[in-house]
This record gives C-alpha cells, sequence and structure tokens, in this order.
C-alpha cells in the first residue's frame, strides 16, 4: 500500500511538473506564417500570474485579441510565465517564430524586454508597465499617469463625502507611484473643494516595495473612519485592500479601489466600493499593434488613459451630476485643461 501510495505521489508530481512546462512555453500555432512580410503577428508574454490574473496579464492579452477583431493583427499567441528567469527563454520563442510584435507584461520583464528587442531590432516590442529602461526605435513602454487615476479618485470622493473627510490608506513612500497617487487624490479632492480635510496615511516600515499587511490597513482605515472620513481609498496594493474590507464594515462608508476594479478581485469589499481606478491596458495595447500595423510605431513611453470603473451596487446612489463632472474631469485630464499639479518625470 505505502508502494502504490508514493508511486502515486510520484507520478502526481511529475504531472504537475509537465503541466508547469506546458503553461511555460505554449505551443505556437503553425496555421499562419508569421515569416511572410504581409501577415502580422502578435505575440504576448504574461508576467508572474499567468492570463487570467484579472489584472494586467490579463488586460494586454485583451488588448492583443482586440487588435486581432480590428484587423491590425493576422494571428496571436501568449506564453503564460511561471519562473521569472524563463521570462526571456519565453520572448525569444515567440521571436525565433518570426512574430512582428511581442507584448511583455509587467516591470520584473523590463531588462529581457530590453535586451530582446537589441537582439531583435526588427522585431516590435511593447512593455506594458515598465517605466525604465533604455530607448530603443523598437521598444515602447505603455505606461500610466498615477497622478490621473489619483485625481479622479479624489474628485469622486470628494463629491460624494457627506462629512467633507476623505482618506487614504497608501503604500510605503519609498514607492514613486504611491506618493504619486498620494498627491493625485488630494490635488483632485482639492480640485473639487479646497476646504476638504483629507488624511492621507503611509506605510512607513522602509520598504522600497508594497508589503502585504492588509492588517495594517485596516487599523488605518478604521482610524480614519472614527476621525471623521467617511470614503477611504486604497491606494497601496494588497495592503489596501485590508483597508477596503474593514471599511465595509462600516455602514454607509465608500470606498475606492486602484489600479483595476476591484469588485471581482475583492469581493469582501463591495458592501462599499463604489467604483475603482482602471488602466486601460487593453485599449492601449490594441493602440500600439494598430500603429505597428500602420507604420508609425512609437519609441519610448506611451502614455495610456485612465479612468474610473462602473459603480456596480452604487449605480442608483452617484447623482447624475456626479458623473456629469467626472467626465468633464476626465477629458480636461486628457486634453490638458486640467492638471494634476504633477509632470511625468518629476
Amino acid at each position: 500500500m505505502l508502494k502504490k501510495i508514493a508511486l502515486g505521489l510520484v507520478l502526481l508530481l511529475l504531472t504537475t511538473v509537465f503541466l508547469a512546462a506546458c503553461r511555460a512555453a505554449t505551443p505556437l500555432s503553425k496555421e499562419i506564417d508569421c515569416a511572410s512580410s504581409d501577415i502580422q503577428c502578435v505575440g504576448l508574454v504574461t508576467g508572474l500570474g499567468g492570463v487570467n490574473d484579472h489584472s494586467y496579464n490579463q488586460m494586454a492579452w485583451e488588448g492583443v485579441q482586440k487588435a486581432q477583431a480590428e484587423k491590425a493583427a493576422d494571428r496571436v499567441q501568449y506564453i503564460e510565465t511561471v519562473d521569472a528567469k524563463d521570462y526571456s527563454t519565453n520572448i525569444t520563442t515567440l521571436a525565433q517564430a518570426g512574430y512582428d510584435v511581442i507584448v511583455t507584461v509587467g516591470s520584473l520583464q523590463a531588462d529581457a524586454t530590453s535586451s530582446a528587442a537589441n537582439n531583435y531590432p526588427r522585431i516590435l516590442f511593447i512593455g506594458v508597465d515598465q517605466p525604465q529602461g533604455a530607448d530603443l526605435p523598437n521598444l515602447v513602454r505603455l505606461v500610466f499617469r498615477p497622478d490621473q487615476a489619483g485625481f479622479q479618485a479624489g474628485a469622486l470622493a470628494a463629491l460624494m463625502t457627506r462629512t467633507n473627510t476623505i482618506a487614504a490608506v497608501l503604500g510605503p513612500d519609498t514607492v514613486p507611484d504611491v506618493v504619486v497617487l498620494k498627491e493625485g487624490f488630494e490635488a483632485g479632492a482639492h480640485h473639487i473643494n479646497p476646504a476638504i480635510k483629507v488624511i492621507s496615511t503611509y506605510f512607513t516600515d522602509g520598504s522600497e516595495m508594497i508589503p502585504s499587511d492588509p492588517r495594517w490597513a485596516a487599523g488605518i482605515a478604521s482610524q480614519s473612519i472614527l476621525s471623521g472620513a467617511d470614503i477611504v481609498f486604497d491606494a497601496g496594493g494588497m495592503t489596501g485592500h485590508g483597508a477596503l474590507m474593514e471599511t465595509a464594515s462600516y455602514v454607509g462608508a465608500f470606498c475606492i479601489g486602484v489600479d483595476g476594479d476591484l469588485w471581482d478581485i475583492v469581493p469582501e469589499s463591495r458592501p462599499c466600493l463604489i467604483s475603482s481606478t482602471v488602466n486601460y491596458v487593453a485599449q492601449g495595447v490594441t493602440d500600439l499593434v494598430k500603429l505597428a500595423r500602420d507604420g508609425s510605431f512609437p519609441s519610448s513611453e506611451y502614455f495610456g488613459t485612465t479612468g474610473l470603473a462602473s459603480y456596480h451596487d452604487f449605480e442608483a446612489a452617484v447623482p447624475q451630476a456626479v458623473r456629469d463632472e467626472l467626465s468633464r474631469i476626465s477629458a480636461g485630464l486628457v486634453d490638458g485643461s486640467i492638471v494634476t499639479g504633477y509632470s511625468p518625470g518629476k
């Protein structure tokens, strides 16, 4: 019996390893010849988390698929990365298969993407959420303005507050995007009401990365609400999710998520989740693939747009006047008539 159990465990382990390997290097379809000059093949290498991560990987793949649906790509394919050491290998797999455009997702792939762009100068590369790296003529980095995301969240909070006090629960101030989100949130709130009180609290452990400490965030959210805040903005990644869940326990309080619609990602926040900030990754990827097809591919940085997700269960709670003002602000941020006070590279 013990031998059968041991044999079963070995077979299970081998199966798991085999499946992981398959996910790391998805077999490439050969139905269309990517070497043909009149065929545009677009490949995606995911970051860790896979293509169904409800975040940037998934949105980037949706953007590639939309590009195909709109005739900007003839063949599309993705490779899921299950180990960070496989980034270069996965990118090379697509490059050697003759793909014309390769999309890579996440800052951890920045070095591998730059290296591949150097090695394959005839292939165009799109680095999603990769703000650092050398400027190369065949590499564009799709990035977003966290100050604009924060500005819209702050405006929503200021328009919806009843106590004239709102709060932001933040990651460490050693993370640049966290600081920019905070400044944008405060600027957006003061754009609506210069006299509004904003309680902003950083996670202060000296970390250079956003930690995972939802208990700390829950405590800060509770303190902020007891100090009069009736809307809490999560700008702390998974740490900030604790703030959302804590806010949900206070009747009448609202919360706002960040970096994607958290309705399905943090369902515990639904009792308070009025909206979330969203980076339109899919549209940015689609636009860049179209530019590649048209021969107008940019280089360096390409700024995608940001906005607010659905109000979900709070559709009836958000007055039309608030929606109209937020639409005006969104348009103003795009055309430059409204500024956040923060400039890229500042």
